[in-house]
């Protein structure tokens, strides 16, 4: 089961998600739909928290990859934080290492929309 929670920091929002990206969760609202909600309501800095999340696979991978073009498409910026040493070799075999900004702690995420 996974679990969003977005909260806002100047004009940020910050995406607090835990437990695990996958297809099964399909049934939930997925993150790409709160990502395009943030930018239907005029908002384009996103910042994804991955701080408690466990496990994601190319359903989760694909989420990431489809809100990041998404935001990117409307001239915002989408980054990651807190991701660990697991996922981030999944993030490098998938080459998003190359296209995402990851960053390991919230202040540098947050100071690097500015």
């Amino acid at each position: 089961m996974i679990n969003i929670q977005p909260r806002f920091k100047n004009d940020v929002v910050i995406f607090d998600i835990e437990g695990e990206i996958k297809r099964s969760d399909i049934t939930d609202v997925t993150l790409h739909q709160l990502v395009k909600e943030q930018l239907d309501s005029g908002r384009r800095k996103i910042l994804l928290n991955f701080d408690r999340v466990e496990f994601i696979d190319s359903f989760g991978v694909g989420e990431i990859l489809a809100s990041y073009i998404s935001t990117h498409n409307l001239g915002g910026k989408l980054k990651l934080v807190r991701i660990s040493k697991k996922l981030y070799l999944i993030f490098q075999v998938t080459m998003l290492t190359k296209v995402l900004d990851i960053f390991e702690d919230e202040e540098a995420a947050m100071k690097s929309f500015f």
